[in-house]
């Protein structure tokens, strides 16, 4: 079909993936547009039909609003849609490299359907190229079809910020861009029917990919000069947050704190850049050298609550500590590449015996994805340590004189989060 062809008229749309990116992109195109959301877990498609989001970036009401939107996890559904949205997680593995399988799975989802003129849009964070490189020849292979001649691409990045009930999908700018001017001007239109921001078009698939990208690699890189900062501030016995809020005072200088860096974003979306870097012969030291400092902040807070422990005379060996909060951030149940685990996990080296309270998140999950089961009760006079480690708003309203009255009369109090001021806790990042 012919690229003349492409309109939003009776334009059918698939979204591959129904997790914190594509249930709120299925919702708003199914008050719009005949959506169809497909997922490869029916336990998700079942509780959504229900009307139920377990990852609560969607209402029930606003799961209702979209009368437009069915969901599935049966393959042969999806052969109604001309346009699919591929949203699935770019993960990495264990050696920090870019783990492309559930893009090349939902691209081979995706060519088992496809059809001639039929657009495959993504939205998972990559390294520039990767759509051309890697996503369409696994749509060409499966489908049989030929790219820009058969089918065409488009690339829009996700936005999402889970938990954030501010800025939502319709209220973020959104980037597009397509593997031909005309498919490029398909996808402004159809993001920009939904997206009340507006949008900014792309010259290049490449350029977008480039964007989105960079865009979690700059605070990276700002949130590790913070946490070096607070490195130096500690040993010269300044508190980080004084001097954060006296240099805030001039207008230009930016508001980022120390603290774990863990999400589906910052801390992962770096080492794709790094790694395409890499491939064509560029060694980066900035971006490396900020992801190094990030990810050992873990063991720095570690570290920090045994020596102000052994300062209290408590043996770290067999200590009873609480881990108040295992979510990546506050308010969210998202528990993906969560740093607080990290945290739990040096304790536990120096002997400590570590409970984890969180009331957002399911306790299945925390088994299955970091085989920790948190409490579910908390205990007065239990704990020879307390760490504030996330900022959930339960905690917040609980108050230190709350939270030290679930410790032993001789303890410690540890936030990361900054949850409290200076002088009501004994340590802080």
């Amino acid at each position: 079909m012919p690229t003349s062809k492409l309109n939003l008229r009776n334009c059918k749309i698939g979204i591959v993936g129904l997790g914190y990116v594509g249930l709120p992109l299925a919702v708003e195109f199914g008050k719009r547009f005949s959506t169809i959301g497909f997922d490869i877990k029916p336990e998700r498609v079942a509780e959504l039909r229900a009307g139920r989001d377990s990852t609560l970036e969607v209402t029930r009401e606003e799961l209702r609003a979209a009368a437009r939107l069915e969901y599935t996890a049966d393959l042969k559904d999806l052969k109604r849609c001309k346009v699919y949205v591929v949203t699935v997680p770019t993960p990495i593995d264990e050696y920090k490299r870019p783990d492309l399988t559930p893009l090349v799975k939902a691209s081979e989802t995706v060519g088992k359907v496809l059809k001639r003129g039929d657009v495959v849009v993504y939205e998972s964070t990559v390294y520039p190229g990767c759509t051309e490189e890697v996503c369409v020849p696994v749509l060409e292979k499966v489908s049989g079809l030929e790219f820009n001649e058969d089918f065409y691409c488009g690339y829009s990045p996700e936005r999402i910020n889970p938990g954030d009930k501010e800025h939502r999908l319709t209220t973020i700018r959104k980037v597009t861009a397509g593997s031909t001017p005309e498919v490029a001007d398909f996808v402004d239109s159809l993001y920009s029917s939904i997206v009340v921001a507006g949008t900014h078009k792309a010259s290049s698939i490449r350029v977008a990919e480039a964007a989105k990208v960079i865009e979690n690699t700059q605070r990276d890189v700002n949130i590790a000069l913070i946490n070096e900062l607070a490195l130096i501030f500690n040993r010269l016995g300044i508190d980080t947050q004084e001097v954060l809020e006296a240099a805030g005072t001039k207008w230009n200088f930016l508001p980022f704190k120390p603290g774990l860096v863990g999400g589906h974003c910052i801390g992962v979306d770096p080492y794709y850049l790094t790694h395409k870097a890499q491939e064509i012969g560029y060694h980066p030291e900035m971006i490396l050298a900020g992801r190094r400092i990030n990810d050992n902040m873990a063991l720095y807070v570690a570290s920090e609550i045994l020596k102000l422990m052994t300062t209290k005379r408590i043996h770290m060996n067999g200590a009873r500590v609480l881990v108040m909060g295992m979510t990546f951030k506050e308010n969210c149940p998202d528990l993906r590449n969560s740093k607080v685990v990290d945290v739990i996990r040096e304790l536990e080296k120096f002997g400590a015996d570590v409970d984890v309270y969180d009331p957002w998140v399911s306790t299945a999950e925390a088994v299955h994805e970091y085989r920790i089961r948190p409490i579910r009760k908390l205990q007065p006079g239990t704990y020879d340590a307390v760490v504030m480690a996330v900022a959930h708003k339960e905690f917040r309203e609980l108050g230190v004189p709350g939270i030290r009255r679930l410790a032993k009369k001789q303890h410690v109090l540890y936030d990361i989060k900054h949850v409290f001021k200076r002088s009501e806790v004994d340590g802080r990042l």
